[in-house]
């Protein structure tokens, strides 16, 4: 998977490896912020290979922040969110009213889904260890995650508060 240019589709099938993983990350959020995709679901059990805290990923989503649009996060814990990707979780408060951020915490993280859903295409690992899995924009493969991560959703309670209030 190589890095996408402006006016370039997203890639269709296989990719394999953390990087391959990680360029398909930012391309997506880079394409949600220029096409304007009106819902984006990130699920993943810790989001630690994840490069959320990269300042091309926080200015894609700065870019794709607007009223009417909606995030869903889904992860078992939000820990290494906090601890890895300061740029993600300042972006996160100043945008909590476009983002719910949910949890599974007794989630078995092996068997947790690490993917990006949106209407228009989606990225999923399958093994995530080797970070390999599919990506593409076929109908049948975004209605399969949609069903998967609805599941995980049903499971989910609110969790990764914008704002931590204390005494």
């Amino acid at each position: 998977m190589s890095q996408q240019q402006q006016g370039e589709a997203l890639p269709e099938g296989r990719f394999a490896g953390r990087e391959a993983f990680r360029q398909g990350v930012r391309d997506a959020l880079a394409c949600a912020a220029r096409e304007g995709w009106p819902e984006l679901i990130l699920s993943d059990a810790s989001f630690q290979d994840w490069p959320l805290g990269e300042r091309e990923v926080a200015q894609s989503l700065q870019d794709w922040s607007r009223a009417g649009r909606r995030c869903i996060l889904l992860a078992c814990r939000y820990d290494e969110v906090i601890r890895q990707h300061a740029r993600f979780v300042t972006w996160r408060q100043a945008w909590s009213h476009v983002i719910e951020a949910r949890g599974c915490r007794s989630a078995d993280p092996l068997g947790f889904p690490s993917a990006i859903w949106s209407p228009q295409w989606v990225l999923q690992r399958l093994d995530v260890e080797r970070s390999n899995g599919v990506c593409g924009s076929e109908t049948r493969r975004r209605l399969l995650l949609r069903e998967l991560l609805d599941e995980w959703l049903l499971k989910s309670s609110p969790a990764f508060p914008a704002v931590t209030l204390g005494l």
